[in-house]
């Protein structure tokens, strides 16, 4: 049977399993001693070997996270990327962050930033909320490792460090207009008019999509216009100045993809969310076209976004993400998925959008889920390969709740948090830690 009639049949499993409203609880003991069997305990990187073995020879490893707060989700995740860059040859990290302000970083690491001193200069000038989640330090000493790693190397052959998101628009449209203000200068004013439609609105993307839902010409056309400016003058562009004409027309892509984003995230949230997927699948794919033909990438996302949507719930909502875009497009042969997952412990968050940041405190895994499962292994933190025979176990035929956190999180409405998987279908592996702590932000 091929794959995608696997996964049709996966989705029957979930519609009839009615796992949108009650998950049944397995034998805790048979499903323990299962994962125990497959568990790997680990505390050093080299401890990660195997792993990093079963990934080396992908072209695109999704590296997971439950939350957008926890230290060990993003120390662990650098520690991947590291061994995969220096060991394995992979080309370039793409997180979920804005494109502009995640851009600086990338100079920053390539060594092409001469105002900032240190990787905490950089990060410190994130101020789109949440800012906690890429200005910490673990993403600093990645920075710095980044940048060590690429001192001496052919511009060529840096790893770079992007952002695959599309909020941050304002940043995009300021970043666009300084290119095209040198390099377009006979176009510099026309984009300047069409991008001049989002003056009314204060920077407020929530604004103008209120706007557009209530009558008001939206600002799509004006946006295609940007984009086949760009487009037209491509071959010129590109082959003076490559890295400069795909930063301006990822700056462009940002803008018109988060116009559409937002005018759908009022009306629905299904056809917003895959809007969004669409455009990080996009930078993926456009960041393998812009390095050379063998390139192999890293991504850095929820759990949400890089396990396989098709192997949850997401499927009965007619949502896709990155793990289910990657492995029908490249072929599961050419993918590596690694969730993460916690018991307890503490998480950076916000108790509704753009809230002040608090550590909150995650409690113990809910009761017949996958984290509880694991959580009552005996290791402090372990990792689980999957393979074929564990997508025919028994076992792991019924779905399991698989905790995620956003950076809205309010811990006392834990029921809502848990998304129910087929773990050994939405992931090759998951990484596990019995207590996590918060991110430590950037002062």
């Amino acid at each position: 049977m091929k794959n995608r009639d696997v996964f049709k049949l996966l989705a029957l499993v979930l519609i009839g399993s009615a796992i949108c409203l009650r998950i049944e609880a397995q034998p805790a003991g048979n499903l323990t001693d299962y994962f125990a069997s497959k568990a790997t305990p680990f505390n050093a990187a080299d401890d990660l070997d195997p792993l990093i073995q079963s990934a080396a020879n992908r072209k695109l490893v999704l590296l997971g996270e439950a939350s957008h707060g926890t230290h060990e989700y993003y120390h662990w995740r650098s520690e991947i990327s590291k061994k995969l860059i220096q060991e394995h040859g992979f080309a370039f990290i793409v997180v979920e962050g804005d494109w502009a302000s995640i851009y600086r970083l990338n100079k920053y690491v390539k060594g092409l930033d001469s105002q900032s001193s240190s990787a905490l200069d950089v990060l410190r000038s994130f101020d789109r909320w949440p800012q906690w989640m890429w200005a910490n330090t673990d993403v600093a000493h990645l920075a710095e490792w980044l940048r060590e790693y690429n001192t001496g190397r052919p511009l060529n052959e840096m790893v770079g460090f992007f952002g695959m998101d599309v909020y941050g628009q304002w940043d995009a449209m300021d970043d666009l207009l300084e290119y095209t203000r040198e390099h377009l200068p006979h176009h510099h004013d026309e984009i300047s008019r069409n991008l001049n439609c989002f003056a009314g609105f204060g920077s407020d993307e929530w604004q103008y999509a209120r706007a557009v839902a209530a009558g008001q010409a939206g600002c799509s056309e004006n946006l295609e216009r940007v984009v086949e400016i760009l487009r037209n003058y491509e071959t010129k562009l590109a082959g003076s100045d490559p890295k400069g004409y795909f930063r301006a027309k990822q700056n462009a892509l940002v803008m018109k993809n988060a116009e559409s984003f937002y005018r759908l995230a009022v009306g629905s949230s299904a056809e917003s969310w895959n809007s969004r997927v669409d455009h990080m699948w996009l930078t993926v794919q456009r960041l393998f076209q812009f390095h050379h033909e063998d390139a192999k990438g890293i991504v850095w996302a929820h759990n949400t976004h890089v396990g396989d949507s098709r192997a949850t719930t997401m499927a009965l909502h007619n949502q896709y993400n990155i793990g289910s875009l990657s492995r029908a497009e490249l072929g599961e042969e050419q993918v590596y998925i690694i969730g993460f997952g916690t018991r307890s412990g503490t998480v950076n968050a916000g108790s509704q959008w753009g809230a002040a940041m608090q550590v909150m405190r995650v409690p113990e895994a809910q009761s017949g889920s996958l984290d509880h499962y694991l959580g009552m292994i005996k290791y402090p933190q372990f990792f689980i390969r999957f393979d074929v025979s564990d997508r025919q176990h028994p076992l792991l035929a019924e779905p399991l709740g698989h905790r995620a956190i956003g950076v809205t999180y309010n811990p006392r409405r834990e029921a809502g948090n848990y998304v129910p998987t087929l773990p050994a279908w939405r992931y090759d592996a998951l990484i596990f830690f019995q207590q996590t702590r918060a991110l430590n932000p950037v002062k």
